[in-house]
C-alpha cells in the first residue's frame, strides 16, 4: 500500500481525496476525504472534516471525522469536533470536545 506524506512545512488550504493512505505532518485546511487510512502526527494542525478509513489522531484537529472502520484519538490529540464510526479510542492524556457517534 503506497502513502503520502505531507510534511511539516507544507500547508494545504483546501480539498484532498484519494485512494492511497495519508500521513500529515504539517497543516491543512479545508476536508479530507480519504478511501485509506490517515495519520496525522504530533506536529499537525488540522481544520478540516475528514473521511476515511481509519482515522488516527494526534496533533491539532479542529473538523468533524467519520470513519468507516475506527477513530484512535491518541493521548497527545487536542480534537474538537464530532466523531462517528463504529469503534473510537480515545487515550487517557487526550483533548475532545464534541460528541461521538458509534450507530454506523
Amino acid at each position: 500500500m503506497s502513502k503520502t506524506i505531507i510534511g511539516k512545512s507544507i500547508v494545504i488550504d483546501g480539498e484532498i481525496s484519494g485512494d492511497e493512505a495519508l500521513l500529515v505532518q504539517g497543516t491543512v485546511k479545508g476536508k479530507i476525504v480519504l478511501k485509506e487510512d490517515l495519520v496525522i502526527e504530533g506536529s499537525a494542525q488540522i481544520e478540516a472534516d475528514i473521511e476515511a478509513d481509519t482515522a488516527t489522531i494526534s496533533g491539532q484537529v479542529t473538523g468533524n471525522i467519520s470513519a468507516a472502520t475506527k477513530v484512535d484519538i491518541r493521548s497527545d490529540a487536542r480534537m474538537i469536533g464530532d466523531v462517528r464510526s463504529p469503534r473510537i479510542t480515545i487515550a487517557d492524556g487526550a483533548t475532545f470536545k464534541g460528541n461521538v457517534d458509534m450507530d454506523v
